[in-house]
C-alpha cells in the first residue's frame, strides 16, 4: 500500500471527500515528523511508537579511494511495533 492507497483507504473508509482524505493523511504525517524533528516521542496505543534513535559514530571507507574515514553519529527515526500491531500481523 503506498500513501495514495492509504488515502483512499481512509476516504472510503469514513466517508470523507478526496480532498479532506488527503489533507487528513498530510496532516498525521505532519504532525509525527514535526514531533520527531522535536526530539519527541509520538505513542499510539495499539498501534506503536515513532522515536528518534542515535547512530555511534562509526568507522567507514570511502568506496573510490578505499581509504578510511570516521562517520560521525547521526539521528535515525525509528518505529517499535505496540502489542496489538504485533498480534495482529503474526
Amino acid at each position: 500500500m503506498n500513501k495514495q492507497d492509504l488515502m483512499a483507504e481512509v476516504r472510503d473508509t469514513t466517508g470523507l471527500s478526496k480532498e479532506q482524505a488527503e489533507r487528513a493523511v498530510e496532516a498525521v504525517f505532519g504532525l509525527i515528523t514535526e514531533a520527531l524533528r522535536r526530539g519527541d516521542e509520538v505513542r499510539i496505543v495499539g498501534f506503536g511508537s515513532f522515536f528518534v534513535g542515535t547512530r555511534a559514530a562509526s568507522p567507514g571507507r570511502n568506496p573510490r579511494t578505499g581509504e578510511r574515514i570516521d562517520l560521525p553519529p547521526t539521528k535515525q527515526p525509528k518505529f517499535r511495533a505496540g502489542k496489538t500491531l504485533k498480534e495482529a500481523v503474526s
